[in-house]
């Protein structure tokens, strides 16, 4: 058997060099990681040892008969090796590839006397290795199969930039142009019901493409314009009918229904000249009858408070001679449904009556849609948005109106009676949904 030693950087290099030197038949013995070089065992490089051995047969030089020597036992400190016959001859000398390990497999000289004897050759101990790293003997074939793997991994990564290629291709052909990029955007911003923005920007790209047209930012902007103003009802009456002879104002807490009913009272009684009344349901909240009250003596109209269904009937008696009557609910917990239903049994009035749901703008439209959704068993007429002086998101206007076919009445824009309520004027939004952002 040959036996060499190498020391590599790497076990590729290792492998390389053996099946260089010793055939693709060697195997590996042993490794360990080793230091060389440095300064008193300092900074030494990381290196790897490495015993390899080839299966070989010693030739005689006196008869040139091949004599093959089988060990039967192999140990780290001691070796045997059974002889079966011994011819005389000249020793050679062996010379051996790695010195410092013994060539327990050299050939034995026969001794001066022709006899067979069993002879017990002690051997030095051979150097016990401490490999940190275990390999089992492998063939230096493996480099052929570490290069297959590669092939392999390198068409895979082909195919996967090939179908990225194909998916950006893709991407590209389905592209909007950049006028109505800038204008999706722009509504994903305002909160817009993605749904419904996705709808209006593919219904605009149809056009153009039907009409054979370039898109520029001015089309782009008045084509989507268009196609919002449809979304809106506006050809019915935002104000308050004058054939109405009840109104209820129903919502959550804090959106502002007291001071908007004032405000709307204060233009029936200045503007159209009409007698108005006040009922009042709102007997939890501190204060607020005296809210309530405080308005009505400024504007010199009566006001009646009900504390239960039962007391509905007095006070509309009470209240027989006006034109037009305001009634304020309390606001509630709208996920209780115990609250829903009293406000329900409020509402159960003689003669013709319009039920209006207040929003406030500062509420976020996943709250806004479930308030809605909740209150809308009770039949709602229109719809006031409150506090649009306190944000600069409308999206959420579209998207009411869009879902619950509600219409539109009034916005208010401030606290101070009874100026800072308007008409909502849909046109007025949709320019506010499409202006570019202020720097």
């Amino acid at each position: 058997m040959r036996v060499k030693r190498y020391v590599v950087d790497s076990m590729p290099d290792a492998l390389q060099k053996i099946r260089t030197d010793l055939g693709k038949d060697a195997v590996i013995l042993n490794t360990k990681e080793i230091r060389t070089g440095g300064f008193l065992g300092l900074f030494g490089k990381k290196k790897i040892e490495v015993i390899a051995a080839m299966d070989a047969t010693n030739s005689n030089s006196g008869t040139g008969a091949q004599q093959r020597v089988a060990p039967t036992q192999l140990q780290p400190q001691r070796v045997q090796p059974a002889i079966n016959q011994i011819q005389p001859n000249t020793s050679q000398a062996h010379m051996s590839d790695f010195p410092d390990v013994p060539d327990v497999f050299a050939s034995v000289v026969a001794a001066k006397e022709p006899a067979v004897a069993k002879v017990a050759i002690e051997t030095p101990a051979m150097p016990a290795y401490a490999p940190q790293q275990s390999y089992s003997p492998v063939s230096v074939n493996a480099p052929n199969r570490a290069i297959q793997k590669d092939d392999h991994l390198i068409e895979e990564l082909k195919q996967m930039k090939e179908m990225m290629r194909k998916l950006t291709q893709a991407a590209d052909a389905t592209k909007l142009p950049e006028p109505l990029q800038k204008i999706e955007q722009r509504l994903y911003d305002q909160e817009v019901d993605p749904l419904l923005v996705r709808q209006i920007i593919d219904e605009t790209l149809a056009d153009f493409e039907l009409a054979d047209e370039s898109v520029t930012d001015e089309s782009a902007r008045q084509l989507v314009k268009a196609k919002l103003g449809q979304v809106f009802n506006s050809a019915a009456n935002k104000q308050i009918s004058p054939d109405t002879r009840v109104v209820h104002f129903v919502g959550p807490t804090g959106v502002g229904k007291t001071t908007t009913i004032a405000k709307l009272a204060a233009e029936q009684v200045l503007k159209f000249q009409r007698k108005v009344g006040f009922i009042t349901s709102d007997t939890y909240r501190i204060a607020a009858i005296e809210q309530l009250k405080t308005y009505a003596t400024i504007l010199n109209v009566p006001l009646e408070v009900v504390f239960s269904p039962q007391d509905l009937s007095k006070a509309f008696h009470q209240l027989e001679d006006c034109d037009v009557i305001f009634m304020d609910t309390a606001g509630r917990n709208f996920r209780n449904e115990m609250y829903v239903s009293e406000l329900n049994s409020l509402l159960k009035t003689q003669g013709n009556s319009e039920t209006i749901l207040v929003l406030s703008l500062t509420t976020k439209y996943r709250d806004m849609k479930a308030i809605t959704n909740n209150f809308n068993r009770f039949k709602l007429d229109k719809v006031i948005f409150t506090k649009m002086d306190e944000t600069d998101s409308y999206g959420a206007i579209v998207n009411v109106v869009h879902e619950f076919s509600l219409q539109l009445s009034y916005v208010t824009n401030g606290q101070s009676v009874p100026d800072d309520i308007t008409e909502l004027n849909e046109w007025q939004i949709i320019d506010l949904l499409l202006e570019e952002p202020s720097a």
